[in-house]
């Protein structure tokens, strides 16, 4: 059953014709419901598909003539639809006959039946080409050959398309014709048509079936020749039409344009473009240079919507706006067609705001007034928004033209509103804004297109290229071929690409930005606002993408521009190559178009007032929420796209400085900016609404640079370089005055190194490089920042977990720490002040690890100088003593000198005392650690050393370091110990104090560790060096008083003056140095120059000694003492002496290991260690050269002798301040004496012994100033000798007992002593000169220390004391010498006698009592030894001249022209007369009775003397001042007795004698006589007055002497006794008996005695003999 229904319906479709017959003819009756009925039969037919061809062609013929008559139009159209849809039975002329009756329908009064034809005829139109495209289909697997379509006219023989594409053909054709009013080819019937419904036709056409045209040539020429001429035809009135210009002054009258056809052709274009761009492509460039007229201003309103519409269709499809690109603007000589969109969608929007729209002016102005938005009703602050509660509508506004924007299309889609406007006639009224809105739609949605197309495509490449690279760098040798291939194919590709993005972007750039700043200037809605924000971001990415840097730069700076106040003075933002656009106009299609700048007075809501950021900011600026949007977007592009910002971070960092500034965040720690007080001006003024912004803005700004660790190294230093730009610019503006600066790039710099720690390498130069130049800045702030930045930096770096670590990276540690040495050239002290709490904060964290860097630190510490104020010398120290405490033990061996270097730089800063003193301790801690790490440290510097010499010899260069041949241990010392020495020559004296102390001490302490050899090098270049320095500054210092020692500290008189405070220098580094010649000698005589460095010494103490200071002078002394007393050589049982500080044994000569030939053990020069451990306790003696020895010796006294000799010289001319060489000075130099004595002893001879004379005399002449007096001199009663006169006689002392015990030859130097010694003898009575000055002598020296303005008094000593010694020991010395050839030859008695003479003829006038009687008990001792010796060698003739010496001495002592004081008291003056008695006695018994021996004048001298002393002579007048003298009646009776006694004496052996004698008896009994006479004369006129005692006196005495004379003459023989001498005596008789009447008792008892022995005389008278005579 089923199989047989096809059968039945093939037989129905055969006779199908048949069939419908009866139909048609029922329709043929016009009667209207049989042919209803027909109708629907004939549709249930054709709806079962039982109609064939010619049946289909009966039914349109009978339809046709049912159309001519109007009958039953509807159904006819459904009926005609049915047939055409159920099959494709009818063809050709059938068909065109249906479709023109559709059309004529069309064309009926009735209005159903003209819409519902209209949509038969769309249906019909379209089922046509349906059947072709289905034809296709069918055929799509045979291949045919196209057979090119020939030009001809006759459009009819299409003979090569198949029948469906035929028919489509040749529909298509005729519509073009229609359109174009020519008569169709095939629609053979048409009556009449319309131009809109054909052009809504061609259009669905080509919008619905584009394939078929661009498969089938023949449709697409149809295209070329039909479709693109006529559309460009029916254009011409719109082309051509301006608006406002008068018919009147055209000569043709100007078609008008007509809306819905206007309207129809730009649908039709923008399909034709869409669909067919590629078959057409200069018809395009056609259209769519139409397209850009159309915007021009004189079009009408409505045309110039519609053509915005149309143009944003194109701008949602970006492959197209390539295509557009590609075909026109990257061809030469054509319109540069993507570039005239772009540029005219800028120049319509600017039209827009320069031309206020009209349209229809009724519609406008209604439209104007029913729109609440309206401009007309806005209020004129319309900006604020929300006033009074109203919402304005979102719009632009710009130089008073307010567009609202409305809401048009969903993003991305061009839905039209005008381009839809199929059923209207006439134009209708655009509502205002409308334009704008959907220009800037097209704006936006071409952005997004074109930018995610060209970024999808670039991800694309890049993808691509990283997989064949990776895929490249596979092993596989086969491949390899292949993939170099593809990779190549791939560059050519991208290349082409490249070159089409660049151009698209290069091509619209310019008029983007130009339109897209106007409006954001103009914009008033967020939204809005965000959405061209977006549009430029993105934009300036692709750019930076592609690597278009002048585009970027231009949309970055709108940015910018939009971010900062209307009007800033922004240099950045005038100056790069984007501003060239601010000044240069595009032309665009000849329109010029102005780059608009922000206008001021866009009405938007202020939310901060600030400070600009400018050199002489003027007033304040507003920053407006827009502003803050842009800055958003400005951060946001920043964080996003940083890679690609390249050189235009400038611009952007530059703005954001700027808002940063206006805004007033300033830089916390790490960088991140935080929101502060503004310092100046009026503070700056936030709203809430930024206020709450403002941390979030300070966020986005922190993380936009610590995204900066993901920009690759370019772009990082891109990114650095505008930074450091930019903050120049800041300096630049700091400098000159010190207003708050810009910190935000410092700030920023910091940020972006702590983030990029990783690979800090790369940017550490030109970072610290620019901070370094920061931190020199005059500007403080600036300064301080710039330092933070620069000290956090390198904090962080050196904390960073580095890979690899630090420790193993020493290039990146120096890197890293270089910024910070280099912050040592800078002046600024906050600056330094940073970098050494840096350093300490390092060392406290990274201190152990610092290894190589140790230097640079150290350096740092260093650099400290003098004039760089305390607290930074302070903080310097802190390091140093951190370091000297903590890290010594951590860092390498080779720093250890720095550390030296720089503690002693410490020492000589004179900013802070205690400072330099704690210095000088820690050279002493780091002496003494490298005392106890010896070892250790001697080990590393050799191994370093010898790596060291083989890099220079490598090199070829000489290894050059200070103190060189010294092993580097030793140096290591050498250099603590010239550093000590540096600071023991300080200005401060306390400085040098302990410096000196510390010096001596390590040396003293820690000497013993060095190397045998480098001794030269101490002694030479640290000790004598430093001697000469000090002793260069003693002898130039100031001598002026220095009133107090800074603050309030009072100076002891004894340092008051710069010389006084050297002294103390002076003699410490003195001691000093000769205490280690004294301890050290038997490590210093070993080497080579000992002698030479001996000399130097004794220079140095004799340079001391004369210096004219009696502290410095007097140590010196001590100094040649302590190297005096070393004895050599060291005995067995003696040890070298330990110094004192540590327990440490000294090293000492092995003497089992003397080589061959050796005259000398050497010491072994090993390890610290074995040095220290060797000690025993019997050590061989060192064995020094005697001959050697000896020339030290002599050199010695030498200098003795020149100190004693220039310090004792009396100076030339005196005044206040000539230097006198104080007492203990010279004791100490006499003292020094003896000692040296024993070592030169054997070549002491005369001329030694005069020029030790020379000294000793001068020495004790030297006087004392009356100041000092008091402390020297005992007082003046006691006889006590001073130190100084002790240690002269002890000198001499030493040497007689050297003489005593030394050979024959010494003797000839026993008179030179005697000399001496009475030279001091003299003393006694004439004190000694010192030169020309005045001294006065101790008894009337004032005592007054309160007179201290007047000049010193000088003092001679008491010498008596000391000449009395002296006497003693010449006595003494004569005693045991008086025999000596010497003693005898030099006539040394007679010079006793000679200078005993000066007391002795004194006597009373002596400056003490005991000199003249010492010296008389001395002569007495000496007469008793030396006359005997005299008298040995009388025949000699050696004592001749001594005799008369001897009498002229007894003659001036017996009888002295001394006044004896008056106070003496009888007992004084008979112990005085009995030592005469003496002097007498000894005559009588020593010399009278030798008188043979003796020359005779001598005798005669003495019985002169005598005969004088016999008898006291007294002037004849009597004063009362006389009467106490006493005469010396025991004396005189003594001489008189010696005196007769030798007269008379029976050994007379010439008859001079014995004339002698008679002569001095008859002299004195004639003075006997004038007495009595006298006497008499007297006590007559006196009456009963008694007389005066002496005359009284005297005249016993005379009888006394009577009484005497007579006995003795009776005792002699009468022989020896002249006659006239009796006659003498007897004569006396008378005077005596006269005297009797005296009333004196004693006068009567004498002369009772003196008249007794007369009864001798009375006898008998001789006979021949008178009056005695014969």
């Amino acid at each position: 059953m089923q199989k047989e229904i096809p059968t039945c319906q093939r037989a129905l479709k055969e006779n199908s014709s048949e069939v419908v017959q009866p139909f048609l003819m029922g329709c043929g009756t016009k009667e209207p419901k049989i042919t209803q009925l027909c109708l629907a039969a004939i549709q249930r037919l054709m709806s079962h598909e039982v109609v064939s061809e010619t049946a289909a062609g009966n039914i349109i013929n009978m339809l046709w003539q049912l159309m001519e008559n109007s009958l039953e139009e509807l159904k006819l159209l459904q009926t005609v639809l049915v047939l055409l849809t159920t099959n494709t039975v009818v063809h050709d002329e059938s068909l065109s006959k249906a479709i023109v009756l559709c059309f004529r329908l069309h064309f009926t009064k009735d209005n159903i039946t003209n819409n519902t034809a209209a949509a038969t005829v769309r249906q019909v139109v379209t089922v046509v080409f349906e059947r072709m495209v289905a034809e296709d289909e069918r055929h799509r697997d045979i291949i045919e050959q196209p057979v090119l379509v020939q030009g001809n006219s006759n459009r009819r023989s299409v003979s090569t398309l198949k029948p469906c594409a035929k028919d489509a053909y040749m529909l298509f054709q005729d519509l073009c014709q229609l359109v174009n009013a020519d008569a169709p080819y095939w629609l053979v019937g048409m009556t009449e048509m319309t131009r809109t419904f054909g052009l809504e036709l061609l259009e669905s056409v080509l919008n619905d079936f584009p394939q078929v045209f661009l498969q089938h040539q023949e449709f697409s020429f149809l295209l070329k020749e039909r479709v693109c001429p006529l559309v460009i035809k029916l254009f011409s009135p719109n082309i051509k039409f301006r608006q406002g210009s008068g018919s009147s002054s055209s000569p043709a009258p100007v078609e008008k344009p007509y809306f819905p056809i206007c309207m129809r052709l730009l649908r039709v274009v923008s399909v034709l473009i869409k669909q067919f761009y590629s078959l057409l492509v200069t018809e395009c460039e056609i259209f769519l240079s139409l397209l850009v007229k159309f915007l021009d201003a004189d079009k009408p309103q409505w045309l110039r919507a519609v053509a915005v519409e149309s143009i944003h269709r194109l701008c949602v499809q970006p492959q197209l706006l390539r295509s557009f690109c590609q075909s026109y603007d990257m061809k030469q000589h054509s319109t540069k067609v993507f570039r005239d969109i772009v540029n005219a969608l800028g120049s319509f929007i600017q039209s827009l705001f320069l031309v206020p729209p009209t349209g229809n002016p009724a519609t406008t102005n209604q439209a104007g007034n029913n729109n609440s938005g309206g401009p007309v009703s806005a209020p004129a602050n319309s900006g604020m928004l929300g006033i009074g509660g109203v919402t304005l509508l979102p719009a632009f506004e710009y130089r008073g033209t307010w567009i609202p924007i409305l809401t048009i299309t969903v993003q991305g889609s061009a839905k039209a509103t005008y381009l839809e406007m199929l059923d209207k006639v006439e134009p209708p009224t655009i509502p205002e804004g409308y334009a704008m809105s959907v220009a800037f739609h097209c704006l936006l949605d071409l952005v997004r297109g074109i930018t995610s197309m060209i970024e999808g495509e670039l991800g694309e490449v890049e993808t691509e290229y990283q997989t064949t690279t990776e895929a490249a760098s596979s092993p596989t040798q086969s491949s390899e071929q292949q993939e170099l291939q593809s990779t190549s194919d791939q560059m050519d590709k991208e290349i082409v690409s490249r070159a089409v993005w660049e151009e698209m972007v290069n091509a619209c750039w310019c008029g983007l930005l130009a339109a897209l700043s106007l409006l954001l200037d103009a914009s008033t809605d967020e939204a809005a606002t965000e959405n061209i924000l977006k549009a430029e971001l993105t934009m300036a990415a692709l750019c930076g993408r592609l690597g278009l840097v002048t585009s970027r730069d231009a949309f970055i700076t709108a940015i910018c521009k939009g971010s900062l106040p209307p009007h800033y003075a922004l240099t950045v933002l005038n100056t790069t190559t984007a501003a060239t656009l601010s000044n240069k106009s595009y032309s665009i299609q000849g329109q010029s178009v102005m780059m608009i700048s922000p206008s001021s007075e866009s009405h938007q809501q202020v939310v901060a007032v600030g400070q600009p950021l400018a050199v002489q900011p003027q007033g304040t600026v507003m920053l407006t929420s827009k502003n803050i949007q842009c800055m958003r977007t400005l951060l946001n592009l920043a964080h996003c796209h940083g890679a690609v910002l390249g050189t235009s971070w400038q611009l952007v960092l530059a703005t954001l400085q700027h808002l940063v500034w206006i805004l007033g965040l300033k830089p916390s720690s790490g960088g991140a900016l935080k929101p502060g007080r503004a310092v100046e001006g009026p503070s700056t003024v936030l709203t809430t609404a930024v206020m709450t912004d403002l941390p979030v803005i300070s966020n986005i700004l922190s993380r936009l640079f610590e995204s900066s660790q993901y920009l690759d190294d370019v772009s990082l230093h891109h990114l650095i370089n505008a930074l450091c730009s930019l903050s120049l610019e800041a300096m630049d503006m700091a400098y000159g005055n010190n207003k708050e600066p810009s910190l935000f790039a410092v700030a920023k710099l910091l940020e972006t190194g702590l983030v990029n720690m990783h690979r800090i390498e790369i940017l550490w130069r030109p970072l610290t490089g620019h901070l370094l130049e920061v931190c020199q800045h005059p500007n403080s702030r600036m300064r301080e920042w710039g330092a933070e930045a620069l000290t956090s930096l390198i904090k962080a770096g050196l904390t960073f977990n580095h890979d690899p670590p630090l420790s193993q990276n020493q290039r990146l540690q120096l890197l890293l720490l270089n910024p910070l040495k280099e912050m040592s050239s800078i002046n600024h002290p906050d600056i330094r002040l940073k970098q050494l709490e840096c350093v300490l904060q390092i060392l406290q964290s990274q201190g152990d690890s610092l290894g190589p860097g140790w230097p640079l630190v150290l350096g740092v510490m260093g650099a400290i100088r003098n004039d760089q104020g305390e607290s930074l010398i302070r903080t310097a120290f802190q390091c140093l003593q951190l370091v000297v405490t903590d890290f010594l033990p951590t860092m390498p061996c080779t720093c250890l000198q720095i550390v030296v270097d720089v503690a002693g730089s410490f020492g000589l800063h004179n900013q802070e005392l205690n400072i330099s003193l704690t210095s000088i301790g820690l050279l002493w801690n780091i002496s003494d650690y490298f005392f106890q790490r010896g070892e250790t440290i001697e080990k590393e510097l050799n191994k370093e050393e010898a790596a060291q010499q083989k890099q220079a010899e490598e090199k070829g260069v000489v290894l050059n370091r200070p103190f060189h041949p010294a092993p580097p241990f030793d140096c290591l010392w050498l250099c603590l110990y010239a550093k000590l020495g540096e600071l023991c020559v300080d200005p401060r004296p306390a400085v040098r104090k302990s410096a000196g102390q510390t010096l001596f001490s390590t040396i003293g302490a820690h000497g013993t560790l060095l190397q045998h050899s480098t001794w030269h090098t101490v002694i030479w270049k640290v000790l004598f060096h430093l001697l000469d320095r000090v002793r260069e500054s003693s002898t130039t210092a100031d001598k002026e008083k220095i009133e107090s020692g800074g603050g309030n500290i009072l100076i002891h008189h004894s340092r008051d003056t710069a010389e006084k405070q050297w002294a103390e220098t002076w003699v410490l580094t003195l001691a000093g140095v000769a205490r280690i010649f004294n301890t050290r000698r038997y490590l210093l005589q070993p080497l080579g120059d000992f002698s030479r460095a001996w000399d130097v010494l004794l220079d140095h103490i004799q340079s001391a000694a004369l210096s004219k200071n009696n502290e410095v002078s007097l140590a010196a002394l001590k100094s040649f003492q302590e190297i005096l007393q070393i004895v050599s050589p060291i005995r067995d049982s003696d040890k070298p002496e330990t110094p004192p500080v540590v327990n440490v044994p000294v090293p000492v000569l092995i003497g089992s290991i003397s080589g061959p030939g050796l005259s000398r053990p050497f010491v072994r020069t090993d390890s610290v260690g074995e040095r220290l451990g060797r000690y025993s306790s019997s050590e061989p003696p060192i064995v020094t050269d005697e001959l050697e020895d000896l020339n030290l010796w002599w050199a010695a006294w030498n200098t003795w002798y020149r100190i004693g000799s220039e310090s004792t010289k009396p100076p030339v001319t005196f005044d206040k301040l000539t230097f006198i060489p104080s007492q203990p000075f010279l004791t100490a130099l006499i003292q020094i004496f003896p000692a040296l004595y024993q070592h030169i002893k054997t070549g002491f001879n005369m001329d030694d012994l005069q020029k030790l004379g020379v000294i000793l005399h001068s020495a004790v002449s030297v006087p004392i100033s009356s100041d000092a007096s008091p402390f020297i001199l005992p007082s003046y009663t006691e006889a006590v000798l001073t130190s100084l006169q002790e240690a002269v006689l002890t000198a001499l002392d030493v040497l007689q007992k050297a003489i005593c015990v030394g050979p024959e030859n010494m003797q000839i130097m026993y008179p030179a002593i005697f000399d001496q010694l009475l030279a001091f003898v003299e003393f006694s009575c004439k004190p000694p000169q010192y030169g020309q000055l005045e001294t006065k002598h101790i008894a009337n020296a004032k005592y007054n220390q309160i007179q201290l303005f007047a000049p010193a008094e000088w003092v001679a000593l008491n010498y008596v004391p000391f000449a009395e010694r002296s006497l003693e020991v010449v006595v003494d010395l004569y005693q045991k010498t008086a025999c000596h050839k010497a003693v005898v030859n030099e006539k040394v008695l007679q010079n006793i006698i000679k200078t005993l003479r000066v007391p002795l003829s004194l006597k009373y006038s002596c400056p003490s009592e005991s000199t003249w009687k010492l010296a008389v008990s001395s002569l007495l001792k000496v007469l008793s030894i030396g006359l005997p010796v005299a008298r040995q060698h009388a025949s000699s003739g050696k004592f001749d001249s001594m005799w008369p010496e001897l009498a002229n001495t007894f003659e001036d002592f017996l009888f002295t022209k001394s006044i004896p004081p008056d106070n003496l008291s009888i007992q004084e003056f008979q112990r005085n007369e009995s030592i005469d008695v003496e002097v007498v006695q000894l005559i009588s018994t020593e010399i009278l009775p030798y008188a043979n021996f003796i020359p005779k004048e001598f005798v005669g001298q003495i019985m002169t003397m005598l005969n004088k002393g016999s008898i006291h002579s007294q002037s004849s007048s009597f004063t009362e001042a006389e009467i106490d003298i006493r005469l010396r009646e025991e004396f005189s009776k003594m001489c008189f007795e010696t005196l007769l006694q030798f007269s008379f004496s029976n050994k007379v052996t010439t008859p001079q004698e014995g004339y002698i004698s008679r002569m001095a008896l008859s002299v004195l009994l004639k003075r006997s006589q004038d007495v009595l006479h006298r006497y008499i004369e007297d006590e007559r006129l006196s009456g009963k007055c008694p007389l005066p005692r002496q005359q009284v006196t005297e005249i016993i005495f005379v009888l006394k002497a009577v009484s005497t004379l007579i006995d003795s003459l009776k005792k002699t023989q009468p022989e020896n006794v002249d006659g006239n001498t009796w006659a003498q005596v007897i004569a006396l008789y008378p005077t005596l008996v006269e005297c009797i009447t005296c009333s004196s008792a004693e006068v009567c008892s004498a002369l009772k005695e003196a008249l007794v022995p007369f009864k001798d005389f009375m006898q008998p008278p001789a006979s021949k003999v008178q009056n005695g005579e014969s």
